[in-house]
């Protein structure tokens, strides 16, 4: 991946100097600054290394067809912005294997796909693999579920322990009821066995 340098006196002249010549609004640019040694009578400056999102997405989606093409899968690869994230789809004829037992082979490709950008950009890039929507569908699954046993601890007051998941299933769980006014959520146990536990709120 290409990395483009640019100085300045400030850092928003540093970027200015790249958004000319990248032709790129400053959302589209990630950077960071490079330490600048400046002599006692230098005035002193701001250097920073950029690249745009547009090479950051080609890297990810080279990466991703090189690593599985190592293991004889061949993918097409559809990206989406959503939000906070930019979502990486992939497609291919062997999706089961892509996907794995409980969607473990689509976690290790979203944890080395990520190691990989953050060793070559060492900034935040947030982004998501998902194959054939697998990810898409069971976020709407879970989400339904949750609304679901929310209802029924709500009604009974009794707490719910719902199945051992990962990170970001326990996050979804968390966020699509952060504002329920008659349920809270707890994370307990420990990985890979960490689940959620629905409480009914005290009434006030």
């Amino acid at each position: 991946m290409e990395k483009h340098k640019y100085v300045g006196k400030t850092l928003e002249e540093a970027l200015n100097q790249a958004k000319i010549d990248l032709l790129e609004q400053e959302e589209n640019l990630i950077y960071k600054e490079l330490e600048i040694k400046s002599g006692l009578f230098k005035s002193k400056k701001v250097e920073i290394e950029v690249v745009t999102k547009l090479e950051v997405i080609e890297f990810i989606k080279k990466y991703l067809k090189e690593l599985t093409n190592n293991i004889g899968i061949h993918i097409n690869i559809e990206v989406k912005n959503r939000e906070k994230n930019i979502i990486f789809t992939l497609f291919s004829d062997n999706n089961a294997m892509l996907i794995g037992k409980m969607g473990r082979t689509m976690e290790a490709l979203n944890i080395v796909a990520k190691q990989a950008v953050a060793s070559e950009i060492e900034c935040s890039f947030p982004f998501i693999i998902d194959v054939s929507e697998y990810k898409e569908k069971q976020q709407k699954n879970i989400e339904r579920i949750a609304k679901q046993i929310a209802r029924e601890v709500a009604k009974t007051k009794i707490p719910a322990k719902l199945d051992p998941m990962n990170s970001y299933e326990r996050r979804l769980v968390h966020t699509v009821l952060a504002d329920n006014k008659r349920v809270y959520t707890e994370s307990e146990g420990s990985t890979p066995n960490r689940y959620v536990i629905i409480k009914p709120k005290e009434e006030e």
